[in-house]
C-alpha cells in the first residue's frame, strides 16, 4: 500500500453488511463536527468582545458628555463630520435651538424643520420644545440638526 492509503485506512472504519462493503469515515466526520462546534462557540461567546465595552461607551457618550465630534465613514467612502451637543435649552425659534452646555458654553444650532424629536411623546415638533429642557442634538457639522432627543427638565 502507498503511504497515503495507510493514513486513509487508519481514519476509515470498514463494515460488512449483508455482503456489501460500507466505508464510513467517522473520525473525519467527528473532527469536522468538533471543528465547526468550536468555531461557532468561539464566535458566539466572543461576539461581545469585538464591540467596545459598555463602560467606555458610557464614559464618552453617557450623562457626563458635554459635546462630541465624531467622524464616520459613509457607505460611499466619504467622511462625515457629526456633532453631538448636550445641554439645557435657553431659546427656541422655528429654525434653531440655543443650548447652554455643562461647561457654560452657549451654542446656537440650526435645526431642520422636519427634525425628529425623540424621548417624550409630549414633544413632536421643534416649536413645542421649551426653555429648561435638557436635550441632546445630533447634526452633521455645517448642516441643520436632524434629531433632537429630549432627556428631561432642568440641568
Amino acid at each position: 500500500m502507498a503511504g497515503g492509503s495507510v493514513f486513509y485506512q487508519g481514519l476509515t472504519l470498514n463494515y460488512r453488511k449483508e455482503g456489501e462493503d460500507i466505508t464510513m469515515n467517522r473520525r473525519r466526520f467527528m473532527f469536522l463536527t468538533l471543528a465547526l462546534v468550536a468555531v461557532n462557540s468561539f464566535f458566539w461567546l466572543a461576539q461581545g468582545g469585538f464591540a467596545l465595552p459598555a463602560a467606555i461607551i458610557n464614559q464618552f457618550f453617557g450623562n457626563r458628555m458635554v459635546r462630541a465630534e465624531v467622524l464616520v465613514q459613509a457607505a460611499d467612502g466619504s467622511i462625515q463630520d457629526w456633532r453631538i451637543d448636550r445641554g439645557t435649552i435657553t431659546a427656541v425659534t422655528g429654525t434653531s435651538i440655543t443650548l447652554k452646555e455643562k461647561d457654560a458654553t452657549t451654542v446656537t444650532i440650526p435645526v431642520d424643520p422636519n427634525a425628529r424629536i425623540q424621548g417624550s411623546s409630549k414633544y413632536s415638533s421643534l416649536l413645542q420644545l421649551k426653555r429648561r429642557l435638557r436635550v441632546v442634538v445630533y447634526h452633521q457639522a455645517n448642516l441643520p440638526a436632524e434629531v433632537v432627543q429630549v432627556e428631561g427638565v432642568g440641568g
